[in-house]
């Protein structure tokens, strides 16, 4: 169900409850723009007026186009299109957020170029299937490989994590959860125990991430662009 423009009839009390208590939120849906008939896997951030603040579009679009026997049910690439805004950052309240949606959470581009882009935060939505029928053996990882990747990328690149999971059963695939709040330090501050619904909360220290950038990850001073160009031109 795309929707050529948000708030529709089905999301419009949610922008009116944001601004009725005041608080902010970010709302992941499958997006038809208007101009070109473009489709894509959208994420919007609200502001606690219930306006738009700003809009990413997932770049990195998993699965196939068709169905693919032996492997899980995922055709993604059917039916979106990877975003064309690039990792933009909004000021939220003072804050620099950006955002990034399930699969994009796996590749330390994204947190790579949200943090040269400046966040402070990084808003993520996942729906991450329990069960892969291609990989039976790695079940057990599932949770291990779903926090792997947001702990890392919070660490190397000094932001806060905040990322929202679905859970529970749906249309017969178990999801697996595991929404958590993770801090610069590469720490989850705070996580979802249940598969049921479930809030978290965690007062994020801004500070703590001008001490994580002292001590390893002080961009400007030791990373090198420079040399990775030539490197690559090398090769």
């Amino acid at each position: 169900f795309f929707e050529p423009a948000m708030p529709g009839p089905q999301t419009q009390r949610l922008y009116d409850a944001a601004a009725r208590l005041k608080i902010g939120f970010a709302l992941g849906y499958a997006e038809l723009t208007r101009d070109d008939g473009g489709r894509f896997n959208t994420m919007d951030l609200v502001g606690q007026d219930g306006k738009l603040v700003g809009r990413y579009r997932k770049i990195h679009v998993p699965g196939s186009s068709e169905p693919e026997p032996g492997t899980t049910v995922h055709l993604e690439r059917r039916y979106f299109e990877p975003g064309n805004l690039g990792f933009p950052v909004f000021v939220y309240r003072g804050v620099r957020v950006g955002m990034a949606i399930c699969n994009d959470r796996r590749w330390p581009e994204t947190y790579r170029m949200l943090c040269l882009n400046g966040a402070e935060i990084v808003l993520i939505g996942y729906n991450t299937p329990l069960l892969l029928d291609e990989a039976p053996a790695l079940a057990h990882l599932r949770m291990f490989h779903n926090h792997l990747p947001m702990q890392a990328g919070a660490y190397q690149n000094t932001v806060w994590v905040a990322a929202a999971a679905k859970a529970g059963v749906e249309d017969g695939q178990a999801l697996i959860g595991g929404s958590c709040i993770i801090a610069p330090t590469g720490e989850i501050a705070a996580q979802a125990m249940s598969l049921d619904d479930e809030v978290i909360v965690h007062r994020a220290d801004l500070d703590l991430i001008a001490v994580c950038r002292k001590v390893n990850f002080d961009f400007a001073r030791y990373r090198r662009p420079d040399q990775y160009r030539l490197i690559a031109d090398q090769v």
